[in-house]
């Protein structure tokens, strides 16, 4: 049975990723911040839960020493907890948005690592965005030239060059970074946008489900490679 990590999981994208990997057979781990809720979300899918805080060493650290006692091995992690950080842009909030969506894939790959280096077919995703692109953002035509997410953009784009660094230092491990497509969650419910978490999440499952000769190293979206 694969096991399986997925972060940022009791809602949105993370929610629905993990509840189609459940149904493909994988023995799930949802992480995430917020015990009750994380509980919750677990329960409903049949999943295994880990509190995890993605911007904190220590929870990072008990949450894989957890599937390390109970697995013994980490077949796929999806990094997938984020944050917008949308409005006025300060230090703080910066200090913010890079810790949750760029260190706390460092976190998270670092502690897992020893783990994906057990299995026989090792997979990371990380959920980024094409908010980091800078042959999106500078398209006029494209949705991304016009959302006024300065400092998610920026963490993204730290996102999928980690990626692209990743795969290149290991290279025993696939690590692909996905734009999962505009989607329909409390992120983004201020812009009014998007798909339901479902359609969004089978980009992601696409990518954690690759054989053992897949692609890494990349961007996609659901029709390919994305530049950047």
């Amino acid at each position: 049975m694969t096991v399986t990590l997925v972060t940022g999981a009791n809602k949105g994208i993370g929610f629905e990723t993990a509840k189609q990997l459940r149904d493909l057979g994988h023995r799930v781990y949802l992480g995430a911040r917020d015990l009750e809720r994380g509980k919750t979300a677990a329960a409903a899918l049949g999943a295994q839960f880990v509190q995890l805080d993605v911007t904190d060493d220590a929870s990072v650290r008990e949450a894989l020493a957890a599937i390390d006692a109970a697995e013994g091995r980490l077949d796929v992690l999806i990094n997938n907890a984020g944050i917008l950080g949308a409005g006025e842009i300060d230090g703080p909030k910066a200090r913010q948005v890079f810790d949750t969506n760029a260190v706390g894939i460092v976190r998270v790959t670092e502690a897992a690592l020893p783990l994906l280096e057990k299995s026989s077919n090792p997979v990371v995703v990380n959920v980024s965005s094409s908010m980091g692109s800078f042959w999106a953002v500078n398209n006029p035509d494209r949705p991304e030239h016009h959302l006024p997410l300065t400092l998610y953009a920026a963490s993204k784009s730290a996102a999928t060059m980690l990626t692209v660094q990743y795969a290149k230092w290991h290279p025993g491990i696939k690590f692909n970074a996905i734009e999962p497509g505009p989607t329909a969650t409390d992120l983004t419910a201020a812009f009014g946008i998007g798909r339901p978490a479902a359609e969004s999440a089978r980009t992601v499952v696409r990518l954690a489900t690759l054989d053992p000769d897949g692609p890494t190293g990349t961007l996609t979206d659901e029709h390919g490679e994305l530049n950047w």
